[in-house]
């Protein structure tokens, strides 16, 4: 019987409690979930992270050190330089945390998300293209120009978060299937566009009008043209929002190709999955949308809180809406060296889907005291806010520095991993980055 060796991740993936026994010989307080590490255990954590830990206690079990679970290394696709790629085929890639540093995500960083194959850059064009309304509640089926929707409408412009349902997925254990996003598919641009009610007001809805959904010239993966990789929507009272674009416009520059060029929609605060991208019909449905990646466990999660693993039946599946409240740590990175003799300044973003963020908190002694950051208000509704903090060490040694944020309900983001779901969407447990200091 031959052996072979597992990495910390596969480990940790299958059986995090056994993981912490195997690797550490840690075992977690079944009350406290705290994990008592002490001994050669601690020995071992330590000469692992390369340094000594303060507040080994506190730090929950079953969880990787952030300086073992997370990497900054990436590859590169064009016009995307320092994005991950994640899988190929289709094109799909995350950004690394510092290079979401910018207060208004650049093109170049915005995280790429595909169900399809985007349309050949050569096949477009965008003088010709257009933009299709039809459905059971319009009152008229018309299309539009690109030129037609910038010449007749007025042109609106809004820093809006577009965050993929999956964010975080790799976290997820038992391991949800899908691309094994960390932290990066998450962006704020500044998005240029028309309002998409301005549009529907001229085409007219009926009364019974229930969903308003999308289809794009991307293609499936088989190849088969009669094939459509996704095409979902969102009731009617989130498409008549005023941040709801059909947009052209990226940071004042045309959208990139990865990112839906000519044209697409950004419903913000959602799902990223609902802003569709090479946008070429929209649809006013009278009952809720059914097209591809929204029915079965696409986009869905348990209407009701479910045991790790479990088999969900349908009915019982609920179709994402609002996004949860969540923050990020853009600076420093994580792994960082500090002189323990000066605080360390950190900063980041904090959003909470339709809702605003009324607090962000950092700890230093894995979630038992945390202290406030200052918190700036959002450059315009659906638009993810700034925050900073500065935090001194006791001594030095290894500490993960934690980010948690609540939103305007009172909702707080969880220190780790909340409940489960069979495509691991949802994920807003705290940010964590590592820092050595000195």
């Amino acid at each position: 019987m031959s052996s072979r060796k597992r990495g910390i991740h596969e480990l940790y993936d299958q059986d995090p409690e056994r993981a912490d026994e195997l690797v550490w010989g840690r075992k977690a307080d079944p009350v406290t979930r705290r994990g008592f590490l002490k001994g050669s255990g601690l020995a071992a954590m330590s000469a692992a992270v390369g340094a000594s830990i303060p507040f080994a206690h506190l730090m929950p079990g079953g969880l990787i050190p952030a300086a073992l679970a997370q990497s900054d290394t990436g590859f590169q696709i064009p016009g995307k330089e320092g994005l991950i790629v994640l899988n190929d085929r289709p094109v799909n890639a995350e950004t690394p945390a510092p290079l979401l540093d910018d207060r208004i995500t650049p093109a170049t960083h915005l995280f790429v998300r595909n169900n399809g194959n985007p349309p050949a850059a050569a096949s477009i064009d965008p003088d010709n293209w257009t933009l299709e309304f039809d459905g059971e509640s319009v009152e008229q089926t018309i299309s539009f120009t690109v030129a037609e929707l910038k010449e007749r409408f007025e042109h609106h412009s809004y820093q809006l978060q577009l965050e993929c349902g999956g964010n975080g997925r790799s976290e997820f254990v038992p391991p949800a299937s899908g691309n094994q996003w960390s932290t990066g598919a998450i962006g704020c641009p500044e998005w240029t566009g028309v309002r998409l009610k301005d549009v529907l007001d001229v085409v007219g809805i009926r009364s019974d009008a229930v969903y308003v959904a999308y289809y794009g010239a991307d293609t499936h993966l088989s190849g088969d043209p009669n094939n459509v990789p996704i095409s979902r929507g969102v009731p009617i009272h989130k498409a008549l929002e005023d941040e709801s674009l059909i947009a052209w416009a990226m940071n004042g520059e045309d959208i990139p190709l990865h990112n839906g060029y000519p044209l697409r929609l950004v419903i913000a605060g959602w799902p990223g999955s609902v802003s569709g991208k090479w946008l070429n019909k929209i649809v006013v449905r009278n009952v809720v949308h059914d097209g591809p990646k929204m029915t079965g466990t696409s986009y869905r999660v348990p209407c009701e809180t479910v045991a790790p693993g479990s088999v969900v039946p349908d009915d019982q599946m609920c179709i994402i809406e609002s996004m949860p409240v969540k923050s990020l740590v853009t600076y420093p990175m994580s792994g960082v060296e500090h002189d323990g003799e000066a605080p360390l300044d950190i900063r980041g973003h904090a959003w909470a889907g339709d809702l605003e963020v009324a607090d962000v908190h950092v700890s230093i002694d894995f979630g038992a005291t945390w202290q406030k950051a200052k918190l700036e208000a959002p450059a315009n509704r659906l638009a993810w806010q700034h925050w900073t903090a500065s935090v001194a060490f006791p001594e030095p040694g290894y500490y993960e520095v934690w980010a948690r944020a609540t939103d305007s309900a009172g909702r707080s983001q969880p220190m780790v991993l909340p409940g489960w779901n069979p495509k691991g969407y949802l994920n807003n447990a705290c940010h964590r980055i590592a820092v050595q200091v000195s």
